[in-house]
């Protein structure tokens, strides 16, 4: 069994929270799901951030750690993986994994539970504002600050920092076209909680596992540390490649501090596989 985090994705640019250079270090503070629910400032500033950036985070391509996971797996070494990122790489990359903390490629109605495709929640922000169609389109060209920019910088780890005067009042964000609830990503915001059905199908797999890998994941979400808890307290021996420590180092008999991408095409060869061309 095999859990992966954050850290597998930031080698394909998407930007990790708690590495030394993560989200956190620069004073990011992740928005809650009670903050989400219960402002409207607080979800026209996410949806605003999150609209604008979009396409440069489904521009990230699966790197070699991706590809190396999907073969261990055709080869029948890895027999379930879970992820607790929502950027889909592992799926491009042609693995199925059990998504933890959900997904941002649906966007789902808090009221009626009616889920729809990201993209078209896109299509219908942007009719919906129009002049953030032009300015986002024009983000290269417009300097910092400027009208044709509309105040949005972008940030070194590819987030984009918008001046609130721009999204404040006018930002429209779209509701549940079934019920006019309102609409949140199908992702698993700090302060709520894993849908018990997923979180216990997780946890039933660490029981049953032979052996457990933790892959690029600090492991510090309660959700993440009961899977492995899971399989520790089943006595299967665990271990992890990851770049700094982990809350359950003291679970793992061994650990390679690393990153992802030079260490599992390594297994992939010493066990006479091979990594799929990326091309």
């Amino acid at each position: 069994m095999v859990l992966t985090g954050a850290g597998i994705s930031t080698e394909s640019g998407i930007p990790d929270y708690r590495s030394p250079n993560g989200a956190y270090s620069t004073g990011f503070k992740p928005i809650t799901h009670q903050e989400f629910v219960r402002s409207i400032r607080a979800r026209r500033r996410y949806w605003a951030r999150s609209y604008a950036g979009w396409l440069r985070f489904v521009a990230a391509q699966p790197n070699a750690a991706h590809h190396a996971l999907s073969s261990l797996e055709k080869a029948g070494r890895i027999n379930f993986m879970v992820t607790q990122n929502v950027d889909r790489l592992h799926h491009r990359a042609g693995s199925d994994p059990l998504e933890l903390h959900g997904t941002v490629y649906s966007v789902v109605c808090l009221e009626c539970s009616n889920s729809i495709d990201r993209y078209s929640f896109q299509d219908t922000v942007k009719a919906l504002n129009p002049k953030w169609a032009a300015a986002i389109e024009s983000l290269g060209s417009g300097n910092p600050g400027s009208e044709k920019s509309f105040g949005m910088q972008q940030r070194p780890d590819a987030d984009v920092e918008i001046d609130a005067k721009f999204w404040e009042e006018d930002f429209k964000i779209p509701n549940c076209q079934k019920c006019g609830g309102m609409l949140k990503p199908d992702v698993v915001f700090f302060g709520d909680n894993v849908p018990k059905d997923r979180a216990d199908k997780a946890k039933e797999a660490a029981r049953e596992c032979d052996s457990f890998l933790i892959i690029g994941s600090s492991v510090m979400t309660m959700s993440a540390f009961r899977i492995v808890r899971a399989a520790y307290e089943a006595s299967a021996p665990i271990a992890a490649v990851n770049i700094g420590e982990t809350r359950a180092d003291e679970f793992v008999s061994l650990k390679i501090n690393a990153r992802c991408g030079e260490i599992l095409p390594r297994v992939l060869q010493m066990g006479c596989l091979s990594v799929p061309s990326m091309d």
